[in-house]
Order: structure tokens, then sequence, then C-alpha cells
């Protein structure tokens, strides 16, 4: 990854902002449609907005028992020099009352300039995941729903022994898990519309993994060593404004904080009975990033969503632009 100067502070601050503003938003909304309540439109009912959900931020919603939610995204993360498509589907079935899991598989496909492509599509790890909600929102209470989020992500995409072809390179070869929490709660606007708001954190922990050869941590044909992912620390806030019944505009703002990654080993080549150590690996950055959508439903049952995720480079993270597109179903 090619190094850039520091981030400026002022990008954790942004965020700190954004956050109290959200903190905030309840109440001035409360009060400012308690005082205009009289000269505006009846107030949009929840039955009447239908969503899909915005680009990035996850429910804190369960699905009822029995029921089914699938959610393929389809997606082209664009940076200089290379593009990686993928696909990642989200299939969560409705265990019990206020208990959903479901299973993330991810395929993708790399382009790159100056280098081969990948031979195929690849397939990266796979993330099953589990969500318990521990409140749920209720109108007329500033109190949003709440829930716990676990996922455990396995090492099933290729990510060393990759020859002369890098880019089939789409996993990490750790067990990853992640344990976050979900906020979801709904405010009405002055003029009687619905903002759906969403507030999620995140924090990921990954195992070590052995590695032989060229991987996706930046190791050579004769490396033989060890690799361990960094920490992520994750913060997700989201708005969705109903415009309709059936459009929707949304909004994420997106932090993301990653340790540095290690890797340490020896390099094997031309017989060397005493190869040297090599000490590789990525320091640790973070970014902030933000990626507006818009939502069509065509029920509440189905939608389609159509955005762009924007990561601007700073602090050893390379820019780049994401569009995306997803088809939400619940059955």
């Amino acid at each position: 990854m090619k190094c850039t100067p520091p981030s400026s502070p002022l990008a954790p601050r942004l965020f700190v902002l954004w956050l109290a503003f959200l903190l905030c938003l309840p109440g001035a909304c409360q009060r400012t449609y308690a005082q205009d309540v009289a000269a505006t439109a009846a107030p949009q009912s929840r039955e009447d907005a239908w969503w899909t959900g915005p680009m990035m931020a996850n429910s804190a919603e369960t699905l009822p028992p029995g029921h089914i939610l699938l959610e393929p995204y389809l997606y082209d993360v664009t940076s200089k020099g290379s593009d990686s498509f993928g696909s990642r589907t989200y299939m969560n079935y409705g265990v019990a009352n206020n208990f959903t899991m479901g299973i993330i598989p991810v395929f993708g496909y790399n382009r790159v300039s100056g280098g081969p492509n990948s031979s195929g599509v690849q397939v990266g790890d796979i993330t099953v995941q589990a969500q318990y909600r521990l409140r749920q929102f209720h109108e007329g209470s500033w109190l949003p729903s709440v829930a716990i989020q676990l996922q455990q992500s396995f090492p099933s995409g290729k990510y060393d022994q990759l020859g002369n072809r890098p880019a089939d390179g789409l996993g990490t070869g750790a067990y990853t898990t992640t344990i976050g929490i979900n906020t979801q709660t709904y405010l009405w606007m002055p003029n009687g519309r619905i903002l759906r708001v969403r507030f999620n954190v995140s924090a990921s922990f990954s195992s070590r993994t052995e590695v032989e050869g060229v991987s996706v941590y930046g190791t050579d044909a004769n490396f033989r060593g060890h690799a361990r992912p960094g920490d992520n620390v994750f913060a997700n806030a989201s708005l969705e404004y109903s415009l309709t019944r059936r459009w929707v505009l949304a909004l994420d703002l997106l932090y993301n904080h990653n340790s540095s990654t290690h890797v340490s080993g020896q390099e094997y080549a031309n017989g060397d009975p005493f190869p040297p150590d090599a000490t590789l690996g990525a320091k640790s950055n973070r970014y902030i990033g933000f990626a507006p959508a818009v939502e069509y439903n065509w029920s509440p049952n189905i939608g389609l969503l159509v955005g762009v995720r924007i990561i601007p480079s700073g602090n050893r993270t390379s820019s780049s632009i994401t569009p995306a597109i997803a088809l939400n179903y619940v059955h």
C-alpha cells in the first residue's frame, strides 16, 4: 500500500461533530414538531414508509421467526490502478423472537494495471452472524431499537501461494471475530415525514495465520512465516429520509481504524541454510468516508438501493470510490 502523509486532525473532529449532531437530533426534532404540529400535514405513519436500508449501516431489528431476508450487493471498489468487482449477499433467517442468524458469502474479481488480473471469479472469506435485539423502538419514546451482533469470518478465500497472480487473493487466512452494537430510531420531521436514524459501532479481532509465498500481505515467493491482521474499530451513522412511500434518500457517514498488521518470517532463497528474518506488514491507518444512496421500494417486502461509497485519501489510506447496487427481499 502506498504511504501518504498523515491526515489532518480535522477528520476525527468531523466525526465527533456528526455524533453530537445525531445525539441532539431526536430532542430537537420532537420540540420543533410539537411547536409546528398545528400548521403541518398529518404525521406519516411507519406503515406508509417503505425501506431497503442504507448502503452501509446494519439494522438493529430482527426477523420474525420463520421469515427470511435476502440482500445481494454488486459493487466495484475503484482505486488508483485497480478495480475490485465483488458480490456480497446477506442471507438471514428469523430463528426465534428477537433472534436472527445468517451467512454472508463473498465473491470477487480483481483487475489491476501493471500485472495479471484474477484468473477468474474468486471466493472470499465467508461470515456467519447472529443478532439479538435487546430493545425495540416504540412511538412516543426517544429510546431506539438496540441489538447486539456477533460475526465470525472463516478463511475460505485464497490469501497465499498465489504465484504470479496476486490478484487471486481475496481472503485473509485468519479467523476474524466481530462484536457490535446496532441502534435504530425514527424521527418525525416538521413536515410530518419520517427520518430513520441508525448508529452502529463494532470491533474486530483476528487470529494469526501461516503465510507461504506470494500473499495478500505483500510477501514474495521465497517467504515463509506468519501474519496477523490488525484489530479494527468501525463506527457508522446513517440517515434515511422518506421522500414518498416508495422513494427514500439515504446517507452513511463512516469511521474506520485499523491497527497495524504484523507479518514476520524468513526468506528461503538459493538454498541458504541461514535465511534472513523478514519483517513486513502494514502500519495502522484510519479513514472517514460517506455513502449517499437512493432507495426505491416496490412494496414493503422488496426494494432496490443504488449508492456510492467515497473514501478520501489520507493517513495511509488510498482513496477509493465504490458504486454499488443491492436488492432487498423479505419474506
